[in-house]
């Protein structure tokens, strides 16, 4: 399977990937497929997704090559969709997500399960590891610059994303990634969250790399404090001026914004270049994100990884 040529001066490959992730429909059927989920019922059975959104976002993952379509019945015609090997390559961005909630969004240990590494037995959370020479990576060890597609705005979903309600959910709940598609499911907060991690800290510098409006800006450093992934500090500048850092929180975020960039830049070309530019200071290697067991340190493979809910784990410990 062959990457996606992206035309010439239009949406780059982080703006393609975040309109993709900053949906949680979309990581949502994602997630099933790659538990084996094959066929439009199964998505029913286990979403409280009406029929038309379900159509939409299978015919949207079939279109950008994540599922591919397969007639597997006729009279009447019966699809399944199986995951391409660009779609099963989405499966560091879900894994960084879970760790993401399950580490750092209070009370919501309980409705996710854990995972466990068969290679180690452990029950285990992921760590972000340098490709090149394996290091575990911190998000001040890797210098990202934007490249030749990373400016004017080309980083934007081209359309704005929708999130899943909290209402949506079956009996009214929170969505499974309720504060992932807050940083992920607003186009603007996309580019805060970018600039935050390019190393914005003053209202004009966010506002420079955004090219947002101020009200905007105001609008999203409010919810990211809110959320408790940045903190907002008075500036060395000006007493009556804040400064913005990324909290431990935000910090801890940098997997999921780092595996879902390395996915979208292999899969998606533009003709200039890449949108952004990593290097590992350590080995000096051009940054590829790789997860591993936070354990044993051995590369994280699908297979090797087992989900297992709360109530499988209490018989196995009973």
């Amino acid at each position: 399977m062959t990457p996606t040529r992206l035309g010439a001066g239009g949406e780059n490959a982080i703006g393609v990937t975040m309109g993709l992730i900053g949906d949680e429909w979309t990581l949502l059927i994602l997630r099933y497929a790659h538990q084996g989920v094959r066929r439009y019922a199964g998505w029913r059975e286990r979403l409280a997704i009406s029929d038309s959104v379900l159509s939409a976002r299978l015919a949207l993952l079939t279109r950008m090559g994540l599922l591919a379509r397969d007639a597997y019945q006729t009279r009447p015609t019966r699809y399944e969709y199986r995951l391409t090997p660009r779609g099963r390559e989405v499966w560091p961005i879900l894994v960084a997500i879970w760790a993401w909630e399950y580490r750092w969004v209070p009370g919501h240990t309980e409705s996710l399960p854990w995972m466990r590494h068969r290679a180690c037995g452990g029950h285990m959370e992921p760590r972000l590891a340098c490709a090149a020479c394996g290091e575990t990576v911190q998000p001040r060890d890797v210098r990202s610059t934007l490249g030749p597609s990373g400016g004017d705005g080309r980083s934007i979903p081209a359309a704005a994303t929708r999130r899943r309600s909290a209402a949506s959910g079956a009996g009214g709940g929170a969505g499974l990634f309720p504060e992932t598609m807050a940083l992920l499911g607003n186009r603007w907060s996309v580019m805060l969250l970018g600039a935050a991690f390019l190393g914005a800290r003053r209202f004009g510098e966010f506002q420079q790399i955004m090219g947002a409006p101020p009200a905007m800006v105001a609008d999203r450093l409010r919810t990211f404090v809110g959320l408790g992934v940045l903190v907002g500090e008075p500036s060395a500048d000006r007493a009556d001026w804040n400064a913005y850092r990324l909290t431990d929180k935000g910090r801890a975020f940098f997997p999921v914004v780092m595996t879902a960039i390395g996915w979208g830049q292999r899969w998606f070309h533009a003709p200039d270049g890449p949108a952004l530019v990593s290097v590992h200071r350590a080995c000096g290697a051009g940054f590829e994100p790789r997860l591993v067991c936070d354990r044993c340190g051995e590369t994280l493979i699908e297979k090797d990884v087992v989900v297992v809910e709360e109530s499988s784990l209490s018989s196995s410990t009973s």
